[in-house]
């Protein structure tokens, strides 16, 4: 019975030990002073220190200001993988500290990862930079008109509105964030970096939420830090219940009698 029990002991101490590890290269970054507008993004890179493979289950981060991604297929022992934490920092002047919570099937199932910053608005990083530093900022230029009018809009529509953005600055421009006081404008595809000189299409997605004659702005942030302000669009539509002639909606309405 002695002997039973020895080996039942050995066989649990034995499974106990047999199981992944997640150890990071480190569990904290500072990004420093990031320039509103711009996505802050940072690769957390760890190994599998144990001796069974590793599956991360859920990356959870602590605010939606925080976007986190994560190596999904298995983590075999002594291999590699990465969990990216995307901070954005539209609309968030100052100091930030933020964490991610990594869950897995590792020794240890939780494990707390942590990005902080100073965000910093366009006249604060005028405030940090040399006249030769803003002199190479990107210059984001809006080519024709800053706005465009959808005309008559059913409510509930949804419509996009193309317009061209061209870098006449020394570095690449980086589109960020767009801010409206409607929150009703997005971006149909997140917009690639323009080269110097370069043009490229931008296109915006409007969903008015309100009835009338409408004029929403749109704040289009970036990392231009030579011009005084963002650039700002201006949507304007008026929206209807219907766009269905008025003779028909008062058909739709009346009473049929029975024959």
């Amino acid at each position: 019975m002695k002997y039973i029990f020895a080996l039942a002991l050995l066989a649990g101490t034995l499974g106990a030990r047999a199981q992944g590890a997640l150890t990071f290269e480190r569990d904290l970054h500072d990004f420093g002073a990031v320039p509103e507008g711009t996505q802050a993004t940072h690769a957390f890179r760890f190994t599998n220190t144990g001796n069974q493979p590793v599956v991360i289950a859920n990356v959870q981060a602590s605010c939606g200001c925080t976007t986190p991604d994560w190596t999904k297929t298995p983590v075999l022992p002594g291999k590699s993988g990465v969990v990216r934490a995307v901070y954005s920092s539209a609309g968030r002047p100052g100091v930030f500290s933020k964490t991610v919570t990594v869950t897995s099937n590792a020794a240890e199932p939780s494990h707390v990862l942590t990005i902080k910053g100073t965000v910093l608005t366009q006249a604060e990083q005028k405030k940090t930079l040399t006249p030769a530093e803003i002199a190479r900022s990107p210059r984001l230029v809006v080519e024709g008109a800053p706005g465009h009018d959808f005309g008559r809009l059913e409510s509930g529509q949804q419509l996009s509105a193309r317009f061209v953005v061209r870098n006449a600055g020394k570095r690449p421009l980086v589109l960020g964030a767009l801010s409206s006081a409607c929150y009703c404008v997005g971006y149909k595809i997140p917009p690639a970096p323009i080269a110097p000189g370069q043009s490229a299409p931008v296109e915006l997605v409007y969903a008015p939420r309100q009835l009338g004659a409408l004029a929403d702005v749109v704040t289009l942030q970036s990392n231009d830090v030579a011009t005084p302000a963002d650039a700002k669009l201006t949507l304007r539509a008026t929206v209807v219940r219907t766009l269905a002639p008025e003779s028909l909606v008062k058909e739709s309405g009346t009473t049929v009698p029975f024959k």
